[in-house]
């Protein structure tokens, strides 16, 4: 799908409500609902769970202490899974307190064909979404100044504690580089959900989100939609 993300007018569609697995772009609605309950400079102690959360992870440590704004930065950039569910845990108290949040906020924006089982997207089990419902989802996201910065993020130098003392965080999306004022937002995979994109872009006063699921050249196919948008605006 290709939406004008001030209007939210639909340029092009298809099959925009076919509920699929969506796998990290879940990191969106994640961090969008912790940006509200969190502070920068809120301390978050990492919870025993989440060193042994599956697959993507940065490395957290049990009891740990991080400021929140550092692990926003590992969430939207380097897709940390252990990220998300340290946030959850945070801002929900537990994680399937936030997850209960998370398909509230859903139905609160309308957003029919979404599910959410997992605050990171790596269980696809029970966790969807559409095509529809990521872009609207974004245009909510784009609106927090906060999300906004972090996603338009290349890559992030961060001091830590030892024996770590430093980490750095690259954006895991190349329409950062690539594509003329791209200003976001998140990339996904996994073997259920393939390739995931939701990108964005301002040229001028025209912003844009193109959204593509199971994509064979994300990258590609984002870059088609965004360039038919700002075609047909100019």
């Amino acid at each position: 799908i290709l939406v004008d993300a001030t209007t939210g007018r639909v340029l092009w569609q298809l099959h925009p409500h076919e509920r699929r697995h969506v796998a990290s772009t879940t990191k969106i609605m994640t961090a969008l609902l912790a940006l509200r309950k969190l502070a920068p400079g809120d301390v978050v102690t990492v919870d025993p769970s989440v060193p042994r959360v599956p697959l993507v992870r940065e490395g957290l440590r049990a009891g740990e202490r991080v400021p929140a704004w550092k692990l926003f930065y590992s969430l939207l950039l380097y897709s940390g899974n252990d990220d998300a569910l340290a946030l959850a845990i945070a801002a929900g108290g537990n994680k399937w307190s936030f997850v209960r949040q998370m398909n509230a906020e859903a139905r609160l924006l309308g957003l029919r064909d979404t599910h959410f089982s997992t605050p990171s997207g790596v269980v696809d089990a029970d966790n969807y979404s559409s095509a529809w419902d990521l872009a609207g989802l974004t245009r909510v996201a784009m609106r927090n100044s906060r999300f906004r910065r972090i996603v338009h993020t290349r890559i992030e130098h961060v001091s830590w504690t030892a024996p770590t003392y430093a980490k750095v965080y690259v954006n895991n999306n190349l329409m950062l580089s690539r594509y003329r004022g791209a200003t976001g937002v998140k990339t996904g995979f996994t073997h259920k959900s393939g390739w995931c994109l939701v990108a964005s872009a301002t040229r001028g006063k025209v912003s844009l989100i193109a959204v593509v699921l199971d994509s064979g050249n994300m990258y590609a196919d984002a870059t088609r939609l965004l360039n038919l948008g700002f075609a047909a605006r100019s």
